[in-house]
This record gives structure tokens, C-alpha cells and sequence, in this order.
């Protein structure tokens, strides 16, 4: 059962690779990917909002996916909200199996589904006092698509 959590705290990614991997003898790779937000075009702050509960319903059940296609012996999602400023992290997608390659593509999988399948709502603001939100993108799209079937 994978671990999801949705908080306005940061995480701390050393505790959660020991806690994905405590007591476990079976586990030969772990992925993971941090999103740090980065400070593009005069960014100061970027807005994640939510609504509670739902959020993390539809996180649980990408996870869920990601553990029905790959051998998974731990999973874990962690994705902030609230104000999130440059060079701080945004999202913690882990992933841990008995094989390299399950534990690589659970975590490609997981985070280019979370891109576009997770609700959060993104605004930008700016040194300058303006803000915006942020369109989907047709990339992220792309990416998420390459899953589809996939096994």
C-alpha cells in the first residue's frame, strides 16, 4: 500500500528512503524524484492549491496503478501545497523494488501521471507584484500518454 501524503511542510527524502526500505531484504534499487521549484522568469513564489480529500484520492489511485503494472515493495508520494519559494522542494515521488528497472519506471510512470492526472491548481507570482496560472502543458501530456498500456 503506498504512502501519499499531501502537506505544506517540506519532506525530508533521507527519512523517507529509510522508512521505504526498514526491515526489508528484498529490496535491490530505489528511484526517486524531487520537483524543486525554480525561479523562471522572476518567479518568487509558486501557489499549489487542493482540495482536501480528493487530492489525495486521485494520488492513491495512480499509486495504486503504478503497483498493479511493477513489483513494487514500496511506494511513497509526497506533494506539498501552500506557498513554495525558489530552490524548495514540491514533490517526492519514491519508489522501491526487488529490480532496478521496476523501481525506475514506477517512478517515471508515477510522476508524469501526477503532472497531469493530480488536481492542483499552480499560480505563479512574481517579484513584480503580478501573478498567473498555470496552463496544462502539451508535453506533460505527451509524457503522461507514453503509459498508456504499458506494462
Amino acid at each position: 500500500m503506498a504512502r501519499i501524503l499531501v502537506q505544506e511542510a517540506a519532506f525530508d527524502m533521507a527519512a523517507e528512503t529509510a522508512a521505504a526500505t526498514a526491515g526489508r531484504v528484498d529490496v535491490g534499487g530505489v528511484a526517486s524524484f524531487v520537483g524543486i521549484c525554480r525561479a523562471d522568469d522572476g518567479l518568487s513564489a509558486l501557489v499549489l492549491e487542493h482540495y482536501p480529500g480528493m487530492t489525495e484520492r486521485a494520488i492513491a489511485r495512480i499509486a495504486a496503478e503504478a503497483e498493479s503494472r511493477w513489483p513494487l515493495t514500496a511506494c511513497t508520494v509526497i506533494h506539498r501545497h501552500g506557498r513554495i519559494l525558489p530552490g524548495e522542494p514540491i514533490v517526492l515521488v519514491l519508489t522501491a523494488s526487488s529490480h532496478r528497472a521496476a523501481a525506475l519506471e514506477a517512478c517515471a510512470f508515477l510522476i508524469d501521471w501526477l503532472k497531469t492526472k493530480a488536481p492542483f491548481w499552480k499560480r505563479e507570482e512574481f517579484a513584480s507584484g503580478t501573478h498567473r496560472w498555470v496552463e496544462a502543458k502539451a508535453e506533460d501530456d505527451t509524457a503522461a500518454a507514453r503509459w498508456t498500456g504499458a506494462a
